[in-house]
């Protein structure tokens, strides 16, 4: 009995510190990492591009439908709830009120289907003060590419 429970105890965590080597990305690159980081950052670069030519749609088809975009207030869940706020926000008669910019955008794999992009935004011109923030979006591969599952945005 003492030998299974050694055994056991070491299968358990060897596990756990696999787990934990994947979660914190540890583990190895994915063969495919060079393409997924490419069609990321592309699908990054269209929704800047949409956003600042008035396409708030298009800025958002980077999200999965049930995305949750985490607010000072919580989280807003849905691509509706956030088109709707940004409408009201930061939008004037269709068209954004400032051009959207992301800067020292970093990604890194979380897995074969997984990734993490943090970036600094900003806000510029339109006659109002510059804005700038932080944001984390997490990535998975889905049926339809890349899509961000989950925005935190500061």
């Amino acid at each position: 009995m003492p030998f299974r429970s050694a055994l056991l105890a070491a299968v358990l965590a060897l596990t756990t510190a696999g787990c934990m080597a994947t979660t914190h990305g540890i583990a190895p690159v994915p063969a495919t990492w060079a393409a997924d980081e490419a069609e990321i950052r592309a699908r990054t670069t269209a929704s800047t591009e949409a956003w600042n030519r008035g396409d708030l749609k298009g800025h958002l088809a980077i999200y999965v439908d049930s995305v949750t975009f985490m607010t000072r207030q919580g989280p807003r869940p849905g691509v509706a709830a956030i088109e709707e706020a940004f409408t009201r926000t930061y939008f004037r008669d269709g068209m954004p009120k400032q051009r959207l910019r992301f800067e020292q955008v970093t990604l890194r794999p979380l897995g074969r289907d997984a990734a993490l992009e943090t970036a600094q935004f900003v806000l510029s011109g339109g006659g109002e003060p510059d804005q700038t923030g932080w944001f984390t979006l997490v990535w998975l591969r889905t049926p339809d590419g890349w899509r961000a599952v989950h925005d935190h945005s500061a």
